[in-house]
C-alpha cells in the first residue's frame, strides 16, 4: 500500500469514494453528493491552505483518501487542525485508514500543529471512532442530535489528539 499526495487525476474516485458514504452514511452530513468538479474546488482549497490531502492506494486502485484542514478560522486556532478520512466502501479494517492518518498525523506534527480534531458523524460510526481511538485520539464531547439525514437524528463525536508537545509548551 502505498500513502501519497492526492493528484488531480484522483478526483473522480475521490468522488466515488465519499458519494457512497453521503448516499448511505451518516458520517457526512451532506444530503446530496458533490461534483467531480466541487471535489477538485475542494482539493484545491486544502493544498493553497497549506494542509495536506493525501490517497491510499494499492496496484493504481484507490483505498480511501485523507486531509487536513483548519479547525476554525480565528487566529487563535492556528495550532488546531480538523481531519477528515474516508475508506472505500467493503475495504474497511485492511489498513488504509490507518495508514492515511499515521501519515496525516506526521505531516502535521512536522509543521507545527499542536492537535488535531476528529468531528465525527455519527455516534454509531464505530469504524471511525475505533480508528481514531486506536490512532490516539480520545474522546472530547458527544453533540447529541445534530443532523437529521436518513430518516434520524444523527450525533457528532468529538475526538482529540495531542500532535508533537500538545499543550506542554507555548508554540513557537
Amino acid at each position: 500500500m502505498l500513502v501519497r499526495d492526492s493528484r488531480e487525476g484522483d478526483i473522480p474516485a475521490l468522488t466515488a469514494i465519499y458519494a457512497h458514504w453521503v448516499r448511505h452514511g451518516r458520517a457526512s452530513f451532506e444530503l446530496a453528493s458533490p461534483s467531480d468538479a466541487e471535489m477538485a474546488r475542494r482539493r484545491r482549497a486544502v493544498l493553497d491552505q497549506g494542509y495536506d490531502h493525501l490517497v491510499a492506494e494499492t496496484s493504481g486502485r484507490l483505498l480511501g483518501y485523507a486531509y487536513a484542514a483548519a479547525f476554525r478560522t480565528r487566529p487563535a486556532y492556528r495550532f488546531t487542525v480538523e481531519n477528515s478520512v474516508y475508506v472505500a466502501p467493503g475495504l474497511h479494517r485492511k489498513g488504509a485508514g490507518r495508514a492515511l492518518m499515521a501519515e496525516l498525523i506526521a505531516r502535521c506534527t512536522a509543521k507545527g500543529f499542536r492537535l488535531m480534531v476528529a468531528v465525527i458523524g455519527d455516534s454509531a460510526n464505530a469504524a471511525s471512532i475505533g480508528l481514531h481511538a486506536a490512532m490516539g485520539f480520545r474522546h472530547a464531547g458527544l453533540l447529541p442530535g445534530t443532523g437529521w439525514k436518513h430518516g434520524q437524528w444523527v450525533d457528532t463525536v468529538l475526538m482529540t489528539r495531542p500532535l508533537g508537545e500538545g499543550t506542554a509548551s507555548p508554540p513557537e
